[in-house]
């Protein structure tokens, strides 16, 4: 049985989704096991133009540059409400006299909160400045408004297992001269801002980043593996293992769960916000009284309203520890919003904490291993590859299905696997009326013999691994140990004819066996008495007519009366209630009963050509795509004539065989 969960994504202003291919993989030097590479980065602007050729040729002209792709207009702003207010683009010399990109140095203190509720990616921000390395890749530091300046500024996000160089310029939203979003307490430092206003281009629009958790954003800034704790169900060793992921250079968020719209961004007494996102900044252990205290530091991206229980900026506890060691904890004890708390009151007070870590290595000891990495890729489409989860076993088949083989690499007969899978593009869609959808995937034993199995395995056959529920935040992992072995990996949405395109990332000790989606099969060769006509038909006539005169001879039309027969029995043995229609989910088993094994891809384009509006095809659409289909095969062979499963045309002669079956 299979269930799902909404998450009110964090965080401030939770928005709320109704529960309900094979790719080789490039090092994007955030998750290897050996040395790290230089991350292949693709320009994203229309016209292919990188950075520096957008920026050279402004300065050759003269001009400031304004980003055709993303516009100082209010679509740009907002999609689904009208301004609220009289916004003014600005570039930073309008602001201010003497703007800077960065001042003395990026950090944490330079992420402040506007009036959007993107407290998940600001918090993720945070994180970002604590990792120069990788700080430096996300936001180019050879950037000013002094020398080369242009107005053009350049990030970098990880997105789909690719490196994007994001291009903006710098007209920013103000209101009465000042920024409306993301700002730094210093009015003339810009990266932030800018930061943020590259991410809304990533995904269409500032309105489009209301809304998220904290993990989202850190995996677009690392390319990372998330892992996600609960923090009153937590292993004993929690503290150890935040411990071990900050000096692992992972990047970490907590929030506090809400049960209600009421409470999104409701303070508690003790000063803490719920359903908003933190950042976690530091682990330290003190001697406090003859006694080990242990110690988490936590920072709220508003900058302001802080925890006011014990350890807080002014609570007496810090009377009574070493003097140096508060000076050195407690460097700045200001109302910034960034606080100290006991780590048992932290997992008192917060339900949930996200890590991204730059490494597949386990969290829970202290082994480093190699990690090869395979990525999937593929859709689900309504009708014939939205299959849903196994409550519903009638088209849970149809899901894709990926083959992997897991190898024992350390002789102790278990192979670690991290899965993760994530749907694409969901925050784009948005101004689209879509938002994400409820997600989760299976592992099976994969039988020998079988490409894509069908219902009855799944009926029989339980699951080796799953993840532990379905849920709508935009990837779903876990980690597994696994027998080595070959194995079935079955993604799907929780509800069936849920359309999404997803990507899934397989983490393993050693490199998993992966296999292509099997290439499709030629339809049943004759029968003997099939062949006997033919033969007595070439007797008599001397040759098979192929003068595409559209005529058919008596022998010729036996053929296909006999076939016709065959696939009227295929037909009605799938129209159980004798509609005269069928699934297009069993169309499938329909073909493939037929001898035409075709891949998911196929599948999904014949079910959106022939399927109506409740996934149906009727027997005259049925019979139009089975001879199109026999007709295609049949051409390829006659071309293939080494069996090599390819073939080369000139483009007359592709639009001759188009147009003539």
């Amino acid at each position: 049985m299979c269930f799902s969960f909404t998450l009110s994504i964090t965080l401030s202003h939770r928005e709320t989704s109704s529960a309900n291919g094979r790719l080789p993989y490039k090092n994007m030097s955030t998750l290897s096991g050996g040395p790290a590479k230089t991350p292949l980065v693709e320009s994203t602007q229309a016209d292919g133009r990188s950075y520096e050729e957008i920026r050279q040729d402004c300065l050759r002209r003269k001009v400031l540059f304004q980003d055709p792709d993303f516009p100082a207009v209010d679509s740009s702003l907002f999609y689904s409400e009208s301004i609220p207010v009289n916004f003014m683009w600005k570039r930073p010399g309008e602001i201010c006299e003497d703007p800077k990109f960065i001042l003395g140095g990026a950090d944490r203190t330079d992420i402040c909160q506007g009036q959007l509720g993107d407290c998940w990616l600001l918090a993720a921000i945070a994180s970002l400045t604590l990792q120069k390395d990788i700080l430096a890749r996300v936001v180019p530091p050879d950037q000013d408004f002094e020398h080369g300046y242009a107005g053009i500024f350049h990030f970098q996000f990880w997105q789909h297992n690719k490196w994007l160089d994001v291009v903006v310029d710098d007209r920013l939203p103000t209101v009465r001269n000042k920024l409306v979003f993301l700002h730094s307490l210093d009015n003339n430092e810009f990266w932030s801002a800018l930061l943020e206003k590259a991410y809304a281009k990533l995904n269409g629009s500032y309105e489009a980043l209301k809304g998220g958790s904290t993990l989202e954003a850190m995996e677009d800034f690392t390319g990372g593996v998330a892992e996600v704790y609960e923090t009153k169900t937590a292993p004993s060793n929690l503290f150890q293992i935040l411990r071990k992921a900050l000096d692992r250079g992972s990047m970490m968020g907590c929030s506090i769960d809400i049960s209600s719209s009421a409470e999104s961004e409701a303070q508690t007494p003790t000063g803490l916000v719920k359903g908003h996102a933190y950042s976690i900044t530091g682990l330290e252990e003190v001697n406090y009284r003859g006694q080990t205290v242990r110690l988490i530091r936590v920072r709220n991206p508003w900058g302001q309203v802080e925890w006011n229980g014990k350890w807080s900026d002014d609570s007496r506890e810090w009377t009574l520890i070493d003097k140096a060691e508060k000076a050195r904890l407690m460097q700045n004890s200001l109302d910034d919003g960034e606080f100290w708390m006991e780590f048992e009151d932290f997992k008192a007070n917060y339900d949930r904490v996200e890590i991204c870590n730059l490494s597949p290595d386990a969290l829970t000891d202290d082994t480093s291993k190699a990690w090869e990495t395979n990525l999937f890729e593929g859709s689900w489409i309504r009708g014939t590859t939205a299959g849903g989860c196994r409550n519903f076993i009638d088209t849970f088949w149809t899901n894709p299905q990926f083959k992997l083989a897991l190898e024992d690499v350390d002789g102790d007969n278990k192979s670690s696997v991290i899965i993760a899978l994530m749907q694409k593009n969901r925050r784009k869609l948005r101004k689209e009326g879509l938002d994400l959808e409820t997600i989760g995937f299976a592992v099976y034993d994969a039988p020998k013999g079988e490409d894509h199995l069908s219902k009855d395995f799944f009926r029989y056959n339980p699951s080796k691994a799953r993840s532990r529920t379905y849920i709508n935040t935009r990837e779903v992992s876990e980690r597994f140990e696994l027998a080595p072995g070959k194995y079935l990996l079955v993604p799907t949405t929780f509800q069936p004819n849920k359309e999404a395109d997803f990507l899934v990332r397989i983490f393993s000790e050693a490199k998993a066996g992966s296999v292509y989606p099997p290439k499709p099969s030629p339809p049943s060769q004759e029968t003997d008495e099939e062949k006997f006509l033919r033969k007595l038909f070439l007797q008599v006539s001397g040759s098979v007519r192929s003068d595409n005169s559209g005529l058919l001879e008596f022998q010729e039309f036996k053929i296909f009366w006999d076939k016709l027969k065959k696939w009227m029995m295929l037909f009605l043995s799938h129209d159980t209630d004798r509609s005269g229609r069928m699934s297009t989910f069993e169309l499938r088993l329909a073909l493939r009963a037929a001898g035409m094994n075709l891949n998911n891809k196929v599948l999904q384009l014949i079910g959106l050509r022939f399927g109506d509006d409740n996934f149906e095809i009727d027997f005259d659409d049925y019979l139009t795509c089975i001879v199109r289909l026999e007709n295609m095969f049949r051409t390829f062979q006659a071309l293939d004539k080494k069996n090599t499963g390819e073939v080369a045309m000139s483009m007359h002669q592709f639009i001759f065989l188009t147009m003539n079956v």
